[in-house]
């Protein structure tokens, strides 16, 4: 999948529909691989299980992570990309429902970049798309890769 895309960690049908359509509403829908749970996602970053042989170094631009996943939890699936020299400076954003202080805490000293809750409303979620593709995909300078 080389040139800029999107990993979209999301194990809720509902959730992933939502956000694909929030996205492609902003035009931004066209690279995105969406990994259904932690251990998936972990597999598609570092090329093993059902993606060996992936081109590890095709990095997307952006992670946007859930936290509750089964299999490996979002937490975990932080760890893990911040643990590895390849992937270490990957901007990740938690993009989840939870509003617990303690979740928002653990993220940020797990490593991710930026912590977006989930708008219930669908307007509002395509707006929260909408500036998160633009500042992610656009306007961010990402690390060199």
């Amino acid at each position: 999948m080389a040139g800029k895309y999107i990993l979209l960690v999301e194990d809720n049908p509902d959730d992933e529909a939502l956000t694909l359509r929030a996205l492609n509403k902003n035009n931004l829908a066209n690279g995105v691989v969406v990994a259904r749970d932690g251990a998936e996602a972990v597999d598609f970053l570092f090329g093993t299980g059902a993606y060996a042989g992936r081109d590890a170094s095709d990095l997307p631009e952006i992670v946007l992570l859930d936290l509750q996943l089964p299999k490996l939890d979002g937490f975990e699936v932080l760890r893990r990309i911040r643990a590895d020299p390849r992937t270490k400076t990957l901007p990740v954003v938690i993009l989840t429902s939870s509003k617990e202080e303690r979740d928002i805490a653990q993220s940020y000293r797990d490593g991710c970049n930026s912590y977006v809750r989930k708008p219930v409303n669908f307007d509002e979620f395509v707006e929260a798309a909408r500036q998160l593709g633009m500042y992610w995909l656009l306007l961010n300078e990402g690390p060199p890769r």
